[in-house]
């Protein structure tokens, strides 16, 4: 008997139609919900990592938190160095937060890190973040199939998160980031490699130049960073140019510094913040002008 076709199963085939190859960890080795994916991935021209993170019994629509890490890391670091989805299950479990899904994908793997950005050599960063892994996602999990997504990340994931919800505002519910880089130059402490030759198109280079092109149509989104961190005089510059260009925003300086106890402290502030822009939320944030 032929299968009836619905938006659900069409939305599926043209995902899996999206990658050559699709592989995925046995739910019988699997640990604490922490599920393991690699696909070919157009965007990138190579394989590429995504650690995804479901909450018990999940149904949909089952939003999705997308995750960033910074340079050196890769797809497991949110999860073993962060304990991201410990946080998310405990703050389920509390019911400070509704189930929602974590995808942990890798950067890609360019150089010490790539930013998230488009290549001049072609590997779009950018179109894997937003495109691949929500797809992924959702051949892992029919409850992700469209499913309403946030973003969020640290360093540079955070400029990673903030760029990518500038550039995509109607895409994204609310962002989110945690010391994050403001700027490609930030990025030169931290990496081997010139993050010039990326040749990003100029006005695109910047957070303030991103949120400040789109400032119409961005999403919430807010942002921290630890009183002892290296990038904290790049964040209050940051918090300091939206205000003056009227941005709303929500800037927080809090105790710590550029490391994983800081930023493993602090993930739960995103995540509820993402609870509270959730469509039809009783608590949906508001942000006034940052005045």
């Amino acid at each position: 008997m032929p299968v009836s076709s619905t938006p659900e199963t069409k939305s599926l085939t043209t995902m899996q139609a999206t990658f050559r190859s699709f592989e995925i960890s046995d739910p019988s080795f699997e640990s604490e919900g922490l599920r393991h994916i690699t696909v070919k991935s157009p965007a990138l021209r190579r394989r590429a990592d995504i650690t995804l993170w479901l909450p018990e019994s999940p149904s949909g629509p089952l939003p999705l938190v997308i995750l960033l890490h910074g340079v050196y890391g890769s797809h497991w670091a949110w999860a073993l160095k962060g304990g991201a989805h410990r946080i998310a299950a405990r703050l389920i479990n509390s019911g400070e937060m509704p189930p929602m899904a974590l995808a942990m994908p890798s950067d890609g793997l360019w150089g010490d890190g790539s930013c998230y950005v488009r290549h001049d050599s072609g590997e779009d960063y950018e179109r894997w973040i937003m495109d691949e892994v929500p797809a992924a996602a959702a051949l892992a999990c029919s409850a992700l199939t469209d499913a309403p997504f946030f973003i969020s990340g640290l360093s540079m994931g955070g400029y990673g998160a903030l760029r990518l919800a500038a550039r995509h505002g109607s895409r994204i519910l609310a962002a989110s980031a945690h010391s994050a880089a403001s700027s490609l130059d930030d990025m030169d402490t931290f990496s081997d490699e010139g993050m010039v030759s990326l040749k990003v198109p100029p006005g695109e280079q910047s957070l303030i130049e991103c949120l400040s092109t789109h400032c119409s149509s961005l999403p919430p989104f807010r942002f921290d960073c630890g009183l002892d961190d290296v990038l904290l005089p790049q964040n209050r510059r940051l918090h300091e140019d939206l205000v003056r260009k009227a941005i709303p925003h929500t800037y927080e300086e809090l105790s710590g510094d550029h490391s994983w106890p800081y930023w493993s402290e602090n993930l739960a502030r995103s995540l509820a913040f993402f609870a509270k822009n959730l469509p039809n939320s009783p608590t949906k944030a508001t942000q006034s002008r940052p005045f």
